[in-house]
């Protein structure tokens, strides 16, 4: 019987049998922690290993991205917790400069296809769209794994997304990924593992790819995997990646199929981001702020089409537009393009790279009646402030801030 991509990946990092529904010990390539629990986790390790050294300091990582530069006292102290620790154990930190840390972990290849991690971050299986497997834990946990290198999971069954086609401008892959959330619903890949699959899979980039794995949290999924193929070699450098994708024979307990083709600009309306309706459904409604950025959304290539709907235009009297590219590299390439002087042009303000509006605290939050427009992967009631976010597109977003109300994106 074949596998899945899970399985696969499962088969090489552990010596149990690997089957869907067993537990197995799980051999781990890099640990992390962020500054939001990142604290909690040396004060687990501290009480449960006092001094002992961490498996593997260099496999070990502090990713900062909650709160960049610290703006509050207990988030200061917690970064602080952090460096110290990793000092004394000879670790490595991508301090407040750096960026979201599951993308610090694809852009500075500390993963390959065929790795795992673990770390604080409920999204950190977005890695599943360069073939890695990430996996977000508790702060026990990954005490325990800075300790050994090593941690138990329930090897979940697999479900298979095929995608078929292509998509049509101005449609995006985040309006794709809203469309799966309104097909399958809030729970819709519930403690599944799932295997993007079909020509319309392998066409999207990679920046595209980590759009839809962020969001496979939202449906209740563990991860969600592309195959490792060409676009994910061109961005390793062509180095000799193990080939990661599922035999044509893995039994899936599900199979979804979406043509691209058929996806439209959409937005989640507020409250659940698996209530999904056609932008022009929604168009018209007036709108206070956008918030351009996240783990779903902050890539160059998100920032770069937003860059594009605004150049040489304002965005409209009353609109807050924020934008907070997801790394340093990121915010490097905005400044190398000239993208950073047509943002500024706008409007827009551009802050340090970071979650942004996803971190309690940060750029992105909202007041009661405000209205935002956000390209982020949640917008739950409280998640990104009092007011009602809506999330969409970096093309959707970009309209909504030039016209003040929710406008379906022109081609």
């Amino acid at each position: 019987m074949g596998k899945t991509t899970i399985e696969k990946i499962f088969s090489l990092r552990s010596r149990d049998a690997v089957a869907p529904g067993s537990i197995i010990w799980l051999d781990l390539d890099v640990r992390s922690a962020r500054d939001f629990g990142g604290a909690n986790v040396v004060k687990n390790f501290r009480a449960h290993y006092g001094d002992a050294p961490v498996a593997d300091p260099h496999r070990t990582v502090f990713t900062f991205d909650c709160q960049v530069p610290a703006n509050t006292i207990p988030y200061a102290n917690n970064q602080m917790t952090c460096r110290l620790f990793a000092e004394g154990q000879g670790m490595r930190v991508f301090d407040v400069d750096a960026g979201i840390g599951s993308h610090v972990t694809i852009d500075n290849r500390l993963a390959v296809p065929g790795d795992t991690v673990v770390g604080t971050d409920s999204h950190l299986n977005i890695l599943g769209a360069a073939g890695i497997f990430g996996q977000g834990m508790g702060d026990v946990d990954i005490a325990f794994a800075f300790k050994t290198g090593r941690t138990w999971f329930e090897v979940p069954r697999s479900m298979r997304i095929e995608l078929t086609g292509r998509l049509k401008a101005p449609a995006t892959a985040k309006d794709a990924v809203l469309a799966l959330l309104g097909m399958l619903g809030s729970d819709g890949a519930l403690d599944r593992s799932v295997d993007f699959t079909g020509d319309g899979a392998s066409a999207l980039t990679l920046d595209e790819r980590i759009t839809v794995s962020s969001m496979v949290t939202e449906m209740a999924g563990i991860i969600g995997f592309f195959p490792v193929d060409g676009e994910t070699a061109e961005f390793y450098g062509g180095r000799d990646l193990p080939a990661i994708a599922p035999d044509p024979d893995a039994r899936y307990e599900r199979t979804v199929t979406l043509d691209l083709g058929t996806v439209v600009p959409s937005v989640a309306r507020p409250g659940s981001p698996s209530d999904v309706v056609p932008v022009r459904e929604a168009a018209g409604r007036k709108v206070h702020s956008v918030f351009i950025g996240s783990c779903t959304n902050g890539r160059f290539s998100d920032l770069h089409v937003a860059a594009g709907i605004l150049k040489g235009k304002r965005v409209a009297p009353g609109v807050m537009l924020k934008v907070v590219p997801s790394t340093r590299g990121v915010w490097q390439k905005l400044l190398e393009s000239g993208d950073l002087q047509t943002l500024f042009e706008a409007g827009a303000i551009v802050s340090q790279a970071g979650c942004g509006g996803c971190a309690s605290g940060q750029l992105g939050m909202t007041g009661k009646g405000e209205v935002q427009v956000s390209t982020s992967n949640r917008n739950f009631k409280g998640k990104q402030g009092d007011g009602d976010t809506y999330l969409a597109s970096p093309a959707t977003a970009a309209w909504a801030a030039l016209t003040g109300v929710l406008t379906e994106p022109k081609e």
